[in-house]
């Protein structure tokens, strides 16, 4: 890792399969526990209809129709020779087992060297992860699982409707650690009730959990959702673009060095938004980052002092 920097996706896949690996979005016909109410009803506050898988093709294309065209588009556009099948959108273990196991199948394709599960943490179950063990032994596939967290602070949480508390994702992702599967955790770093302690914890209890990877967001507030009706009402206060580059160095300097970050910043639909990375492009903040972090002679680590009993690190050197 470079050390003014942090450890970059885009490198690990290369190292991890030996050339560019990109991922391939894959659309499912499913909702969310926190939509339809076995949970919640409304979903998370910030969320539109289409979820977050505004990039994607349609559900009514069959698993294997939408990698052939993505693979064909995207293998031309970034010269990658392998992919990721990304289950992207919604909750992609909502949903009955056997249809689970129909569409992982699916998805097990020439050139297709890992499946990637975006889910929630209450929507892990060991009979899902058992399957998908099954899977990685006789496909010899790779089995990656995403969890939407967006921040440990249980208060904002609540206040976003999130549906589940910190337990939830500490549950599922000790139990996907259990499996041996790699986990990413999909972080917001500037919810409007979140502050810098909040950004600081969220780097400690992911890297006291060992957590693979890590997935910043930053908030977009989306027409016709609670989000953007307190946002229009002026009741929602958005930090500066300074501000949340502040945020993601400091998270930074507080993680793990070991683990992989697959992005610093989401990239957003700017249609039927009121408020997307504050009118900037996604690619740009994420050089403001890299500069500002060459500028304080920043790195990922370099507040990784705090684990494994730092209280009596003295008594034990001694």
């Amino acid at each position: 890792m470079d050390k003014q920097k942090y450890n970059v996706y885009s490198q690990y896949l290369k190292r991890k399969y030996g050339e560019k690996v990109y991922k391939l979005p894959v659309n499912l016909p499913v909702t969310c526990p926190n939509r339809d109410g076995t949970i919640g009803c409304g979903g998370c506050i910030f969320c539109g209809a289409e979820g977050a898988g505004f990039e994607n093709l349609p559900d009514s294309l069959s698993v294997q129709s939408q990698i052939e065209q993505n693979m064909q588009y995207m293998g031309k556009k970034y010269n990658a020779g392998k992919f990721i099948a990304y289950f992207q959108n919604f909750t992609n273990t909502y949903m009955p087992l056997e249809d689970f196991k129909k569409y992982m199948l699916q998805a097990c394709q020439p050139r297709i060297v890992e499946i990637s599960i975006s889910t929630r943490p209450d929507c892990i179950h060991e009979a899902y992860l058992a399957f998908l063990n099954r899977l990685k032994q006789e496909k010899e596939m790779n089995i990656s699982i995403e969890l939407g967290l967006q921040t440990v602070n249980y208060h904002s949480l609540r206040k976003i409707n999130r549906g589940h508390t910190l337990s939830e994702f500490i549950d599922a992702l000790l139990r996907i650690k259990k499996f041996g599967f790699e986990t990413c955790a999909h972080l917001i770093l500037n919810l409007p009730w979140d502050t810098m302690e909040d950004v600081i914890e969220n780097a400690k209890i992911l890297s006291a959990l060992e957590v693979n990877q890590i997935k910043l967001h930053s908030l977009y507030i989306v027409k016709g959702t609670v989000l953007g009706e307190l946002y229009q009402k002026g009741e929602l206060d958005i930090i500066s673009l300074e501000e949340y580059i502040n945020r993601v160095i400091t998270f930074l300097e507080y993680l793990s060095p070991d683990i992989t970050l697959q992005r610093l910043i989401g990239r957003a639909p700017e249609e039927n938004t009121l408020f997307v990375n504050w009118d900037t492009s996604w690619w740009k903040i994420r050089d403001l980052i890299e500069q500002e972090m060459e500028n304080r002679q920043s790195y990922q680590g370099k507040r990784f002092d705090y684990l494994n009993g730092k209280g009596v690190r003295g008594l034990v050197d001694s």
